[in-house]
């Protein structure tokens, strides 16, 4: 896939709108070209501030007053029956009424569409399963395979701009079986591959500004998330076990990690 190619994809993937094999050929891609990464970055950063700095305009209170003012007065108008002036005033306080509800459900309106957007954090959240499930359909879990940590740790050396902590737990049910290269939050991330009762572990793993943060459950898509912050890392563990299980792995490497 050239250039070209990935910029007419790119839209599409950032959508989650492509086709398993068109959404792999643009992670490949992503994977060795720098440049095409900073696009990626740069239009998934739009379409986040699209979402969460949008302006939306509630129509002004004054605008039945304004409409009011603009209309023909009463001393302009021929006389008329004194039913005929009921009814004006009816329809104009029916007309005011109209406006206020229109500029209520306008107001309505806006208020749910902001409490609806989703936090960065239920992003994240989003972007960590998505890229959980793409590892699994196409049997890509690992770029490099081995349980030896001095293998899997040294292979991320000149891949990322820093070096992922790499834990053995196989003493304690969970077996490194290897680690990859992904691309979560705007920026490449190391993805370290776990084994526990036969079924995988993703744990995402990327520098962050954050403050020491215990490890926090949630779910999704069927699946089961936990994330932690430590010693400037952002962890995200993901996993179809059990959620009492994977918070068990999180505490284990947040353990080990303090060693």
């Amino acid at each position: 896939m050239d250039h070209k190619e990935l910029a007419e994809l790119l839209p599409a993937y950032i959508d989650q709108e492509l086709g398993i094999a068109d959404a792999l050929a643009v992670e490949r891609h992503l994977r060795g070209c720098s440049e095409c990464q900073r696009e990626y970055a740069e239009q998934n950063s739009v379409k986040s501030r699209l979402k969460k700095d949008a302006v939306y305009f509630n129509a002004p209170e004054s605008l039945a007053m304004r409409i009011n003012a603009a209309l023909p007065q009463e001393a302009q108008r021929p006389s008329r029956s004194r039913d005929w002036n009921i009814s004006r005033y009816w329809n104009i306080n029916w007309f005011n009424a109209g406006a206020a509800m229109a500029t209520l459900l306008a107001a309505l309106w806006s208020v749910s569409l902001y409490v609806s957007l989703p936090t960065a954090s239920e992003q994240l959240a989003e972007e960590v399963i998505s890229s959980h499930a793409r590892s699994l359909q196409v049997d890509h879990l690992s770029d490099v395979a081995s349980s030896d940590r001095h293998t899997v740790k040294p292979w991320f050396n000149g891949k990322l701009d820093f070096s992922p902590p790499v834990v053995d737990l196989v003493a304690q049910g969970f077996a490194l079986v290897g680690g990859r290269l992904d691309y979560v939050g705007n920026r490449p991330v190391a993805a370290l591959v776990y084994l526990h009762a036969q079924h995988p572990i993703n744990l995402y793993v990327w520098p962050s500004a954050n403050k020491d943060r215990l490890p926090q459950q949630r779910e999704g898509r069927g699946y089961h998330l936990v994330s932690w912050s430590a010693d400037g890392m952002d962890y995200w563990a993901i996993s179809d076990l059990a959620s009492n299980e994977l918070e068990g792995f999180a505490k284990l490497m947040l353990a080990a990690l303090r060693k």
